[in-house]
């Protein structure tokens, strides 16, 4: 049988030679191969003074030498080691088996629960989907916090930032609308943040319920530059998998920004210049691309929201990053340092903050009392500073007036605690009894 099988077996199947190229240099995150060709975005491995392989991907080249960069640190590396390319790229298969289990950057699982299996192929790569394809955003979103259902109301396919400097509860605002959300599935991104908030996040922000629907890809701050990437990119294949499936998705990114600053260190290790503020200009082209593939696709039954937090460093809400967060998205959301030392969480900056989908989502009567509102509290911002030094008198302008008597309600109103449920039939009703009190 065996005699058989060799007589038969053809000649163009049986590998000649395997293709092998030699490490000539390592500098910081960039190794150096010659030898052999090697594609961009193709996995190959090295060999260590240890006999192990470290994996890697070529991220550039240059005449025959070919840029690669490890997935992990970078240990036993001598110059001469073997690189081997891989030979067929490596496809994950996606299913239902997927909700509750947490991957890292390449889909691998990290959480100890065996391997993953799937029915559908999953590219690292998140889809393009054609913009006259898209299923508009018709419908209002429910996040559960009061500021955003009432006065930022957000919709069913919407790309939106949390936008604020550290310390202000980008994360703790962020668990809360992952609690309470109305979504089929949650895909949460954990991008270059400090390991101990992860398990913290999944303890306290999902809980066990929430982790059921939920799929979590995590890539801390230790993890390698391109594993931050990957990971970024491969929550977003995710999302738009279960998107296509007819489910309501809510992403998760915490944060945009560290998944710059990891396309900065990228860049910057192959030679790019950097430009504004050290950030090379690839950065900005690859923002609008990421930020693109998430929203509704062509499934009208599904949809797939977005939401981003974006680090304002030093609050700096110039930052070339949140300004171009602030471009590219469908809204933000501003936290402020001033509402937070005050005791006003969460701390959003209703005047400062924007939903450009809520139009679309809500009724008249709803728009007129959120509009009504705004403009109370910017008649009180006039005169705030004057009412603890006496300097404001009653009775020059009713409208003013009205607004300084409103004010305490409008600061309750405006305030939930993490644990606080506030649906937004409730929210809307609360604000419409509010205006006309």
């Amino acid at each position: 049988m065996i005699a058989d099988a060799l007589r038969n077996l053809e000649l163009g199947s049986v590998p000649m030679a395997t293709p092998t190229g030699r490490l000539v240099g390592a500098s910081g995150l960039l190794l150096e191969a010659v030898g052999c060709p090697l594609h961009t975005g193709q996995r190959c491995q090295i060999e260590t003074v240890s006999g192990e392989w470290l994996d890697a991907q070529v991220v550039g080249f240059r005449d025959k030498l070919s840029f690669l960069m490890p997935f992990k640190k970078a240990v036993g590396l001598t110059t001469g080691a073997r690189v081997l390319p891989s030979p067929e790229k490596i496809s994950l298969q996606i299913g239902s088996g997927w909700l509750g289990r947490m991957v890292n950057g390449l889909g691998e699982p990290i959480d100890g629960l065996g391997k993953l299996s799937g029915d559908f192929p999953l590219d690292s790569q998140p889809p393009r989907i054609h913009p006259l394809r898209k299923k508009p955003v018709t419908e209002p979103l429910d996040v559960g916090v009061r500021a955003i259902n009432s006065m930022l109301t957000l919709g069913k396919g919407q790309r939106v930032g949390l936008m604020a400097g550290s310390g202000v509860g980008k994360s703790v605002l962020l668990g809360l609308m992952t609690r309470q959300t109305v979504a089929d599935v949650v895909v949460v991104g954990l991008i270059g943040e400090r390991s101990r908030e992860v398990r913290e996040f999944v303890d306290m922000s999902l809980g066990k319920d929430g982790l059921q629907k939920a799929v979590l890809v995590i890539a801390p701050a230790d993890e390698s530059p391109l594993m931050r990437v990957m990971a970024t990119e491969l929550c977003h294949s995710i999302a738009a998998h279960y998107r296509d499936q007819g489910k309501n998705v809510l992403l998760l990114v915490d944060s945009l920004t560290r998944y710059a600053m990891a396309l900065r260190e990228v860049a910057l290790a192959l030679g790019e210049p950097p430009a504004t503020k050290g950030y090379p200009p690839s950065v900005f082209s690859n923002l609008p691309q990421l930020v693109e593939s998430a929203g509704n696709g062509e499934n009208q039954a599904g949809s797939m929201s977005a939401i981003y937090t974006v680090l304002a460093e030093g609050d700096d809400h110039q930052d070339p990053v949140v300004d171009t967060a602030r471009a590219i998205l469908d809204g933000h959301i501003v936290m402020t340092r001033e509402l937070a030392e005050r005791g006003h969480y969460p701390a959003i900056d209703i005047a400062a903050s924007i939903s450009r989908c809520m139009a679309q989502v809500i009724d008249h009567n709803h728009m007129m009392a959120a509009r009504a509102l705004k403009a109370s509290m910017a008649r009180h911002e006039r005169v705030r500073d004057l009412i603890p030094l006496g300097a404001y008198v009653p009775g020059a302008d009713p409208v003013t007036d009205k607004a300084v008597q409103l004010h305490p309600k409008v600061e309750d109103f405006l305030c939930q605690g993490t644990k606080e449920e506030a649906p937004i039939a409730t929210c809307i009703a609360q604000l419409e009894k509010l205006m006309t009190s």
